[in-house]
């Protein structure tokens, strides 16, 4: 079985190759700049933007499974309009597709958790990206994976734990809002339960979260006492009558998806954990 992991250079397409790797699973995986550098895996430039391109990508694979982990933010081109052109690339040559998306395809405006059940409602370009790339997924190939997924954090590597440390040094503009709340995953439970609905049958809609909801500047106050920095330190602010665009409250409930997995997804409270010395 090969797999190709669409977006491998990426921070969770990265740990999604690592871990393939790891596994001993033939694994390849895209780049659109630069190769990653996870050894064993194989490396193909991408442009989802260009259907030649991803032709000539699926033709060099042959992968009997892709895993969709592109980043292109709010770029209609690369995150819609790319992911339908996966999708329907996919469903025509009969790879097994696992699509990862986004809790941003909600408003927030719901006063209850979002469960796998609930309809896209997106208020910003970037969700309504994706909100337009799992339709295209879910009409084109009903053996699909869609998989929604929150904040994703690191053991220092992504970006909200970087904007944390610059926040704190004064090296970087910004605030972090006391009343945008959402679920943060860690990266590698991320990727374990995505190789895990690769390798099933599973089909349908997915949440990957986890347990624990907590505001954006909570979730800065955690990353800087696991680091050692002063959370007094981190700037506040609320999104609330700022005018900038996004939703407030995406309580992202993976309980049912949880039910289904092997792989246990942390909530943030646990894997920011500081560690006493000696452990």
């Amino acid at each position: 079985m090969t797999v190709l992991i669409v977006g491998g250079s990426g921070f969770l397409g990265a740990e999604l190759a690592r871990q393939g790797h790891a596994a001993g699973r033939q694994t390849a995986a895209t780049f659109h700049s630069h190769p990653g550098e996870i050894a064993g895996v194989t490396w193909h430039r991408l442009d989802l933007r260009n259907p030649a391109s991803l032709r000539e990508t699926l033709d060099a694979v042959s992968p009997t499974a892709v895993v969709n982990a592109s980043s292109g933010g709010s770029q209609w081109a690369v995150t819609a309009e790319g992911g339908m052109r996966l999708a329907q690339a996919a469903a025509q040559r009969g790879i097994r597709l696992v699509h990862v998306s986004s809790d941003a395809v909600f408003s927030g405006r719901r006063h209850d958790k979002y469960d796998e059940t609930c309809l896209p409602d997106p208020v910003t370009p970037y969700g309504a990206a994706k909100a337009a790339a799992e339709t295209a997924v879910r009409l084109l190939d009903e053996g699909a994976v869609v998989a929604r997924t929150s904040l994703i954090i690191g053991d220092g590597r992504s970006e909200h734990e970087r904007m944390v440390h610059a926040l704190v040094a004064g090296t970087r503009d910004g605030a972090l809002f006391t009343d945008d709340v959402r679920c943060p995953v860690h990266v590698g439970d991320l990727a374990a339960a995505l190789w895990e609905l690769t390798l099933s049958d599973a089909a349908g809609i997915f949440h990957l979260a986890g347990p624990d909801a907590v505001t954006r500047h909570e979730l800065g106050t955690l990353i800087a006492q696991r680091d050692g920095l002063d959370a007094s330190l981190l700037p506040t602010a609320r999104r609330a009558g700022s005018g900038l665009p996004g939703a407030l409250r995406v309580h992202l409930d993976s309980r049912v998806t949880q039910k289904y997995l092997a792989t246990r997804l942390r909530g943030a409270r646990e894997f920011l954990r500081r560690q006493s010395p000696g452990h």
